[in-house]
């Protein structure tokens, strides 16, 4: 409310009615539903444009406001109104580019190039207002004398730096260089991105012959059955989606066509019609560029210098250190595989990529007579709904009731009114599980609305997105989910928990807006739960039957977790070494793209090369998100989650007072303290790599 007040007052001071500016355009008007959620049936394409147009203005008017009043500066007037400032223009862009990615089209598709350069061009000015920055930069040099609160004391620093590393300092010439490098930038990421879906999109494998599907399960069959003929195609389609082509992987025989599916995938956008290439060299030179403008070696120099691991020398200092613990262990794994290969097939092979997910799944068949296949019935979607929403509930003590008067922006959508233990509204949670065409790959956790507080103390609570792209139920089978299909659930939950639990008073300082080395923490420690036998008990029961799993297969999951743990950390550590390799690059770009990834992954290698695939030119983390040179946050953050589940194997993984410190002390403060502070104040010292060691099994 004190929003739209601030928003009113200011748009009186004109000559334009208020009325006029926002006529029967939904975006811009207050939303007239549940709990103030975005009016997805209302919506039309048609009005994004116009309202970021709008939003823009009054974004900047109240940037002005700051600016052109007469007071000397102070937190109030400046750093509080900076903060409370642009709302309209997030509140609109949070909608479109959440639709880009969960329900895109050709035509936002082609909105999102004439909106993107625009509001980079509106956030550089703002970044680069000297009037601006001059009174931040007066209120952080007398930060000392203001008696503030540690959260202010965040705002404060954070406002200050932001700008400073915004190229708000810079003069003249520079100042017009970053405006230009940050606007190619911003375009860059853009068109990667779109590349990569269209190339994603672009391939279909459709399969008629009974042996093409040899060693497929029924389940597999019957998804592609199903998403041959929802293209009007006969046969079994499969395609570059994660629910279709990691089965493939792991369980066609054909060898022929699991490295058809490998190369298909690990060849996107690296030639062809959506060639990445040059967007990826381009991307590495005008980032080094803008790093060194703004005083910085490397963009690693740049993003470190506000992250845990400050810089690439404690980068490399975790990489390294768990290589060296972790190689060898993986070495002995591919050996072992390559072995059981062998005995397999009655020869040897040269053992390939698209060969690891299918003889791996059957040495754990073996091992631990344990595949996806058996545990998929006791993984019905509802009843793992049931299973992490209770987790949540009973950790925290929150309640998720469905209320179907809320707007969706698909009929797959889900929305949630989220209570706490004592009837309190907490926030709203949307959930989107399946894949179709014009949603993007992968899992996230988004945002339509952030958390925080208005200056006469009202709590503005959080509207958050949970996106997923589970396998679609069958025509006779409801969706059942695996494994990895339920640790991805309980991580983008994680991450939604984050949101919906932030207690802060500023809403650039809540939720996720943390560290980029530090966010993972609360998703990846939710991934603990699902190997512990009391947490499966809560919601595991065959979906035909309704009976509980059973305890031999509950023990068979927690026997295996450490399953090929070398072969999973060396993986993730080969894409934290090419991540930092780009952007540790001091002197000349590379010309080629293939030739650096080769050298900068060698360390890390388990296969032989595979000619025409890589990495880089789909790696949308770094270049199409904001992992650039922070990709070795998820091996940072699974070092803290491993370090801060112990507190919770010691004193019982339901234990109210261990999930109290951690939500009091970790979820409820977002980015409003050190994250390091943050931590120790949970877990009583600093993290160490012992636990995820011995979790693994490693030491």
């Amino acid at each position: 409310m004190k929003r739209i007040i601030f928003l009113l007052a200011l748009l009186l001071l004109s000559s334009t009615p208020y009325t006029m500016l926002h006529a029967e355009n939904p975006l811009t008007e207050k939303f007239e539903t549940p709990y103030g959620t975005p009016p997805f049936d209302k919506i039309k394409i048609e009005d994004f444009k116009p309202a970021i147009t709008e939003a823009i203005k009054i974004h900047q008017e109240e940037i002005n406001a700051i600016t052109s009043q007469q007071e000397k500066p102070d937190f109030s007037n400046t750093i509080e109104a900076l903060d409370r400032s642009g709302r309209l223009l997030d509140n609109v862009t949070s909608i479109f580019f959440n639709l880009l990615n969960a329900e895109s089209n050709d035509e936002l598709m082609e909105l999102s190039h004439e909106i993107m350069p625009v509001l980079s061009e509106h956030y550089n000015n703002i970044s680069l207002d000297e009037k601006l920055f001059e009174r931040i930069k007066q209120v952080y040099e007398m930060r000392d004398s203001l008696n503030l609160t540690q959260e202010q004391k965040m705002l404060l620093k954070n406002s200050y730096r932001s700008m400073v590393r915004s190229g708000a300092s810079l003069k003249g010439a520079d100042r017009d260089k970053y405006r230009e490098l940050s606007m190619e930038l911003s375009k860059l990421s853009l068109t990667y991105g779109q590349n990569l879906l269209k190339a994603t999109n672009a391939f279909e494998m459709v399969l008629t012959e009974e042996d093409e599907l040899a060693g497929l399960p029924e389940s597999v069959r019957e998804s592609a059955k199903a998403r041959a003929e929802s293209k009007g195609k006969e046969g079994y389609l499969f395609n570059l989606s994660y629910p279709s082509y990691a089965p493939f992987l792991k369980y066609s025989s054909r060898r022929d066509l699991r490295e058809k599916m490998y190369r298909a995938y690990n060849s996107r956008s690296l030639g062809g019609d959506f060639d990445n290439r040059e967007i990826v060299l381009a991307t590495v030179e005008k980032r080094k560029e803008l790093a060194n403008l703004l005083g910085f070696e490397n963009w690693a120099a740049y993003v470190l210098d506000n992250r845990m691991a400050h810089d690439s020398k404690g980068v490399y200092g975790l990489l390294d250190k768990l290589l060296e613990a972790y190689k060898p262990v993986a070495d002995r794994e591919v050996a072992e595989i390559k072995a059981f290969a062998k005995e397999i097939e009655g020869k040897e092979i040269e053992l390939m990529p698209w060969d690891w997910s299918y003889y791996s799944e059957k040495l754990k068949d073996r091992k631990y007579d344990l595949n996806d296949e058996m545990l998929k019935p006791y993984f019905e979607i509802e009843k793992v709904k049931k299973g992490v929403f209770g987790l949540a509930e009973r950790l925290y003590g929150l309640k998720f009731v469905k209320n179907d008067s809320i707007p969706v922006y698909h009929e797959d959508v889900e929305a949630f009114k989220v209570l706490d233990e004592n009837g309190n509204y907490v926030g709203i949670l949307f959930t989107d599980y399946y894949p179709r065409d014009g949603k993007q790959g992968g899992a996230w956790m988004t945002t339509f609305k952030g958390q925080w507080r208005e200056p006469d103390g009202t709590d503005s609570r959080p509207h958050v997105s949970l996106v997923m792209n589970f396998s679609r139920p069958a025509a006779d089978k409801p969706a059942l989910l695996t494994y990895d299909e339920v640790n991805t659930f309980l991580h983008e939950f994680g991450h939604s928990l984050h949101s919906l639990l932030s207690k802060c008073t500023y809403s650039s300082l809540s939720g996720t807006s943390v560290y980029r080395d530090f966010v993972e923490l609360p998703s990846q420690i939710m991934e603990n739960w699902l190997d512990e036998k009391e947490f499966l008990d809560t919601f595991a029961a065959h979906y035909q039957t309704g009976e509980k799993m059973p305890e031999e297969l509950v023990d068979k999951i927690v026997a295996s977790a450490r399953y090929h743990a070398g072969y999973s950390c060396v993986r993730q550590l080969s894409f934290g070494y090419l991540d930092m390799a780009w952007h540790t690059i001091t002197d000349t770009v590379p010309n080629e793209v293939l030739p650096f990834e080769r050298n900068a992954m060698r360390p890390t290698d388990l296969f032989p090369e595979v000619e025409n695939t890589g990495m880089s030119c789909q790696f949308s983390h770094i270049f199409d998100g904001g992992y650039a040179a922070g990709y070795y946050g998820y091996k940072w953050a699974e070092v803290l989650d491993a370090d801060a589940f112990s507190v919770f194997k010691k004193n019982g993984i339901f234990d109210r007072k261990s999930a109290d410190s951690f939500r009091t002390n970790i979820l409820e403060r977002g980015g409003s303290d050190d994250p390091m502070t943050l931590y120790i104040n949970f877990r009583g010292e600093a993290p160490s790599i012992d636990a995820i060691m011995e979790r693994d099994g490693i030491k």
